[in-house]
């Protein structure tokens, strides 16, 4: 039983399949998402956590499967069909321009402009200050470019551009990785934000202590297929790790394909 309420989920990826040159990179995989709910995507370099989550984004076309978003079967073939239904995803590296601004950043690609059809730089700037002030209200450095800011006002910069456009599903891939420890409880701290604000979240991560953390449920998988589904309350780290490294199935987790055989 999920811990959220919600009986419908915001995100239902069913029998998932994807191969490359012979390769089944994802092999009937089926996960579920649900409001104000983070789900954790774990299991070794390889196992196919991002390729699946790539499905999602429409980085990828799956070969099988069927996705679903709140409840309605739709048709994810690029990354544009996802905007469209309201997925976002941030990149480990982040995928910010250096150079600019964080409002260049929050709207590039997506700019606003005049009446005149010049960039209207004010409107942007207001709306950055609107949604980083939500986010993180100690953030100041609006006008400096964001290769100046550390790694976690990076990682803000990168959440509120998802967010701006009113994204319900997030999608993050290794979100803490390289940063400090002070830097990492403030990422933490933002996708507690956000999932308080009911948005969903596909935590892709290496770190069992994040998981553990933040994390409502854990989905792990192995050489392309789920081992395993398991709330984290049910659950301790060694199971998990279980999980991740031999493809055992504690008691307390719903068995997947990819599960070692008792």
């Amino acid at each position: 039983m999920n811990s959220v309420t919600e009986a419908q989920p915001l995100v239902d990826m069913r029998n998932i399949s994807i191969a490359f040159g012979g390769i089944q990179a994802v092999d009937d995989t089926s996960v579920d998402l649900f409001a104000g709910e983070v789900v954790a995507l774990l299991g070794h370099n390889g196992a196919g956590k991002s390729t699946l989550v790539k499905i999602l984004s429409g980085a990828y076309r799956r070969d099988k499967g069927v996705i679903h978003i709140d409840g309605k079967e739709v048709a994810i073939n690029n990354p544009r069909d996802a905007k469209a239904f309201g997925i976002e995803t941030i990149y480990q590296t982040l995928a910010l321009a250096d150079n600019v601004d964080t409002a260049g950043n929050l709207y590039l690609g997506r700019e606003l402009l005049t009446p005149w059809g010049t960039l209207d730089d004010v409107a942007m700037e207001a709306r950055a200050r609107d949604v980083m002030g939500r986010l993180n209200p100690r953030f100041q450095r609006f006008k400096e470019p964001v290769k100046a800011l550390s790694g976690g006002q990076r990682q803000s910069v990168a959440i509120a551009r998802a967010i701006l456009f009113n994204a319900r599903i997030l999608i993050m891939d290794e979100p803490t990785a390289a940063l400090g420890p002070e830097e990492t409880a403030h990422v933490s701290e933002l996708i507690l934000q956000l999932k308080s604000e009911g948005i969903g979240i596909f935590l892709v991560s290496h770190d069992i202590h994040d998981v553990f953390d933040l994390a409502d449920r854990v989905t792990v998988m192995k050489n392309g297929q789920v081992v395993g589904h398991a709330r984290t309350e049910d659950v301790n780290k060694d199971e998990v790790l279980g999980m991740i490294i031999l493809g055992k199935c504690p008691p307390a987790a719903i068995p997947g394909p990819g599960a070692l055989a008792s």
